[in-house]
């Protein structure tokens, strides 16, 4: 199993902006071989910084799985407009990505 993240921080006030862009999304993920889940997680506010930490998660069979997503047309498409809501980020999404460590 591969779990891929893309840490945000979204401008406090744009926190509404950020989740409808999420939920009103046309996503394909599920067409995709190896595909498991997604979810988007609202984290902490630092109002010192003035954002709020979201996640995007999303859960593959393998990194391959995961790999061949972002080489994909549906990948392309999916990001086509995330310019759109650049305004709402403060700097840029930070990509983690997971193995599983089997047996643990």
């Amino acid at each position: 199993m591969y779990i891929a993240m893309n840490r945000f921080k979204v401008k406090n006030g744009s926190e509404t902006d950020f989740e409808d862009v999420w939920k009103n999304r046309d996503s394909t993920l599920s067409e995709m071989k190896g595909f498991r889940e997604f979810h988007l997680l609202r984290g902490p506010v630092n109002e010192a910084e003035g954002y709020t930490l979201f996640a995007s998660h999303t859960v593959w069979e393998s990194q391959d799985d995961f790999t061949a997503w972002t080489k994909s047309q549906n990948f392309r498409d999916a990001h086509k407009n995330a310019g759109t809501t650049k305004p709402a980020y403060i700097g840029h999404p930070q990509f983690e990505g997971f193995s599983v460590v089997e047996g643990a």
